[in-house]
Order: structure tokens, then C-alpha cells, then sequence
């Protein structure tokens, strides 16, 4: 049988275990809205503590990453539309 990775963080460098691009990846994203789909506020308040703490873990490893890019990459994509 063969063990398959899930599509979760790696600390501090928020990588994708399974897929090694920036987490959170299509299937992270994919996985969230399905597990959320009934409360997207509550995916909203999640995605913002994690962006949260990958903040401060990412701030002395890339220097480029800016607030309103970590913004897009943790929450923007998944609030409701409407």
C-alpha cells in the first residue's frame, strides 16, 4: 500500500508536504473549501491565524514577501463572493 502525502504546511518555510510549492496549494485549497463549504467565515478566521504566524515565521526567510502578498496567498481566495 502506498502512503500518500497530504497537502499541509511545512513550518517555517510554508511549502506544501506533499507537492513543495507554496502552501496553500490548489489541493490545500480544494480540501479547505470542501471542509469549510458550509462556513466560510469560519475558513476566512483560520486561513487569517494562519497567515498570522506564517508572517512571522517567513519574515526572516524572504525578505520579498510583502503583507497584501500574504494576504493574497492566505485568505483573498477564499472569501465568499456575493
Amino acid at each position: 500500500m502506498t502512503r500518500r502525502r497530504e497537502h499541509v504546511p511545512t513550518r517555517p518555510t510554508w511549502r506544501c508536504q506533499a507537492c513543495g510549492i507554496a502552501w496553500p496549494c490548489s489541493p490545500a485549497k480544494l480540501r479547505l473549501l470542501a471542509e469549510y463549504r458550509h462556513d466560510r467565515i469560519a475558513l476566512t478566521v483560520y486561513l487569517a491565524t494562519l497567515q498570522a504566524e506564517a508572517t512571522d515565521q517567513l519574515a526572516g526567510l524572504d525578505q520579498a514577501l510583502t503583507p497584501a502578498g500574504l494576504t493574497d496567498r492566505f485568505v483573498s481566495w477564499a472569501r465568499p463572493r456575493g
